[in-house]
């Protein structure tokens, strides 16, 4: 595709960069799957391939993608959200020292406490939403990385990238954003100073509940990028050239699928603050919400097809409820075109900083009424 600088990110995503495969001219990008290449007769690998687990064509042209929506200088993708969390960490080194949030993801934050310390990592978890906390957590020369989730899971806190971006820079720090529930049509963490972006590309980039998969966007190709993509190579952490196949295909519908999940889950929201049997609603589209004027600021286009719900009654009743849903299904992940219910508390386990009378919500594309209807009945018991 001859790129116009007038074409939106969404035309180009929907077109998966407009490529065409020149050998049969075929609208719907090949899928590679060699697992090795053949060298010229002096030796050299001038096409820059020289060995499957590096090096793919289809996985290149799903980051290529990714980097257009991030506006990044290069991106990759890796086997798994946590593979690409994780890459981001190993590419420390012992002794440094990171800040991530109170909540956040549980397997994320289940690893920073229990296995970065093998690594020599060493870890502050602080309510990123409080710049303030952030700043007195900082140790100078130490802090190397500033790890956010925006909104966070499963509380649906808002962090400020801009300020954050702004203390971690001036300590000679990173900021990293787990941005997987905005999704690049709604927050651009790059541009608002952070320096690298993760997705669990499992949930809205891909959307269809069929990948596994994670990226990472950075806004220079410096040598800390250097260093997470030989982590991702030397350890193996890579993604089939099938499910990169998936992965563009599921972002080619990105900007039908997320504007769809954010008017629901505010319609939702809306509804369930004036349910009998809901204490409180955790959406940061609602004005009510402690980050909502940072989320209208940061996020632009919708807030996000995430929400939880508190159930009045307690923890038994907000199990029970999620046991007589139709409609919901009850599932762990998010992001797809189904909607999902679950109860996070008995998930997380112990040590989870998320209340046992909370429901996560993971709003598809079904009809709202059908959804609502549902949800009613399922809490009126």
């Amino acid at each position: 595709m001859s790129q116009s600088p007038n074409w939106s990110p969404r035309t180009l995503a929907a077109q998966a960069l407009g490529h065409i495969d020149p050998a049969s001219r075929g609208v719907v990008p090949p899928i590679h799957v060699t697992t090795t290449f053949i060298r010229d007769p002096d030796n050299q690998y001038r096409t820059g391939n020289i060995y499957g687990r590096p090096d793919n064509e289809t996985v290149r042209e799903a980051e290529a993608i990714i980097a257009m929506l991030e506006g990044a200088a290069g991106a990759m993708v890796l086997g798994s959200g946590m593979s690409a969390a994780t890459a981001v960490f190993l590419a420390l080194r012992p002794g440094d020292h990171l800040i991530a949030p109170e909540v956040m993801y549980w397997g994320l934050r289940n690893w920073l406490l229990n296995e970065a310390v093998a690594w020599g990592i060493e870890v502050t978890l602080v309510d990123t939403s409080d710049t303030a906390a952030v700043q007195a957590a900082i140790r100078p020369g130490q802090t190397k990385l500033i790890w956010l989730e925006t909104p966070s899971n499963p509380m649906w806190s808002i962090t400020d990238i801009a300020a954050v971006s702004k203390i971690a820079h001036a300590a000679g720090a990173r900021v990293a954003v787990d941005s997987t529930c905005a999704t690049p049509l709604l927050t651009r963490p790059l541009a608002l100073g952070a320096d690298i972006v993760m997705h669990s590309a499992t949930k809205y980039l891909n959307g269809h509940s069929d990948v596994i998969a994670g990226a990472l966007a950075t806004a220079v190709e410096d040598e800390f990028w250097t260093r997470i993509r030989r982590v991702r190579s030397t350890l193996g952490q890579i993604l089939g050239p099938l499910e990169a196949y998936l992965l563009i295909r599921g972002m080619r519908t990105l900007s039908l699928r997320v504007p769809a999940a954010c008017a629901g889950a505010m319609e939702l929201a809306q509804r369930l603050s004036n349910h009998a049997a809901v204490a409180e609603v955790l959406y940061p589209g609602l004005p009510e919400h402690p980050g909502h004027a940072v989320a209208k600021r940061q996020m632009q286009g919708g807030f996000g097809g995430m929400l939880s719900i508190r159930v009045r009654a307690g923890d038994a009743a907000a199990i029970a409820a999620a046991g007589r849903v139709q409609l919901w299904k009850r599932a762990t992940s998010l992001g797809g075109v189904e909607s999902l219910i679950e109860h996070r508390g008995s998930i997380e386990g112990a040590g989870s900083p998320c209340p046992l009378d909370l429901l996560r919500l993971s709003v598809g594309i079904e009809d709202i009424e059908d959804l609502y209807a549902d949800l009613d009945h399922a809490l009126r018991g």
